[in-house]
Parts: structure tokens; sequence; C-alpha cells
């Protein structure tokens, strides 16, 4: 198995010509139908994106929406609304058991908030046309969704290969064998590239500074590239 510093090198000699070329020869647009912000098989949200939404229930039934944060992608996302931290993020839930009291244990990186339904706070749906309240400063992962790139280091790639190589992905998507510019094409693979060495450094740094924390029953503590935190955001000392 590589290094994740070898890796970190193949991602950053990443071509964003031949990741356009991979993206512009399967095409792609979105259609807006929401299917990746929303949860699995959850309930019907009557807001959408209501910024009151809460976040701490499961979905009524299947999983709920799950998309990788960066911290500081939760601080920019915190300034378009004056949001708290626990507004626009929730501790990664893999790696965390489900105590008296609710959730509990070690994790590592954050997840997009979710509302009651499951799906993602900042998700709004008009007449079955979905829309994302933040937008301009959604994450990396949804900027690149549907696609991703196999390193790894990086998040487990999903879907099948687009490129002969292997290394873009495409996940099931609509939006799929569309029309897309080359500019567009161009756009979303610097975005891809992007990505691939953020997860890559935000998984070193998460190597590198991680320490076991003696935790209180019932408490959640979150690890990611700035060290030990609670579920508020806050630093763990």
């Amino acid at each position: 198995m590589e290094s994740l510093e070898a890796e970190r090198e193949r991602a950053t000699d990443l071509d964003v010509a031949e990741l356009a070329d991979a993206i512009e020869a399967i095409g792609f647009e979105c259609t807006r139908c929401g299917a990746c912000c929303k949860a699995v098989e959850g309930c019907e949200s009557e807001n959408g994106g209501d910024e009151d939404a809460g976040g701490d229930d499961e979905a009524a039934d299947g999983h709920d929406h799950t998309a990788t944060v960066f911290p500081d992608e939760v601080r920019q996302l915190q300034e378009t609304g004056d949001y708290d931290w626990r507004d626009v993020a929730r501790p990664m839930p893999y790696g965390l058991v489900e105590g008296e009291d609710g959730p509990q244990g070690e994790t590592f990186e954050w997840a997009l908030q979710t509302d009651d339904c499951g799906d993602c706070r900042f998700y709004a749906e008009d007449d079955g046309v979905g829309a994302c309240t933040v937008h301009e400063d959604r994450p990396l992962v949804c900027r690149t969704y549907p696609f991703s790139v196999a390193l790894g280091g990086t998040s487990q790639p999903m879907g099948e290969a687009v490129d002969e190589e292997g290394m873009v992905r495409a996940h099931e998507c609509e939006g799929l064998g569309r029309d897309i510019s080359r500019a567009e094409a161009e756009e979303l693979a610097e975005a891809l590239k992007e990505r691939a060495i953020r997860e890559i450094d935000e998984a070193i740094a998460v190597r590198d500074g991680y320490e076991p924390i003696e935790r209180e029953p019932g408490e959640v503590v979150v690890h990611d590239s700035e060290g030990a935190k609670r579920p508020d955001g806050t630093n763990i000392e």
C-alpha cells in the first residue's frame, strides 16, 4: 500500500485536461432532482432547506444524507448565515454507537448537518425542483458530484470508471450523459483535483495529530485536521 505522501504526489500530478476529457466524454448536467442532497428513503420534508430545521434525529427510513465537510468549509458556511457550528456540521456517524443519551464514541471528520428527515439542511425544494441554499459556498464534495477520483487517501470511489485508467469514477446520477461544455468540464476537473489533494492533506493531518482522548460516558469526540473537537466544534485541550 502506498503512503499517503506518495498518494498526495499522485494527486498533485493529476492532469486537469485529462480529467476534463473523462468528464466531457460521459457528459453531465445537474437536473436539480435533489437525489444527492436527500436521505435514502427519508420522509418528505415540508421546508426542504429551512434554516430552523434540526439535525439530531434520524431520518424516518433509510440513511441520512452524509457528505464530508472540512473544518475551513464549515467556517465558510457559518459566515453565509451567521450559523453556529452545529447548524452546519455534525460528527461523521461512522465509528459512533448509540448510547442511552444519543451517539457516543470517537469519529473522524465532519458531515454536513441534516434536517429531521435526514436531508442536507441546506437543501430546499420547490415543486419538485431542488436547490442548494449555499450554492456558491458549497463544499468540494458537492462541487464535484457525481464524480470522484480513485486514489488511496481519498474518499472511497463509487460508481463506474469513466476513463480507461479507471481513475475517474461517476456515481449513479440522472444528470450523467448530458451535454457539458469544455469550460464546465475543466472547471469541474479543477475542483476534482483540488478535492483529491485536500482529502489526502486532511488524512495526513489527522494521522499525524491523532492522540487518544479520555472521553466521559456518552461523550462524542471528533478528530479532524485541526485536532480533537467536541460536537460543537470547540477544541479539546
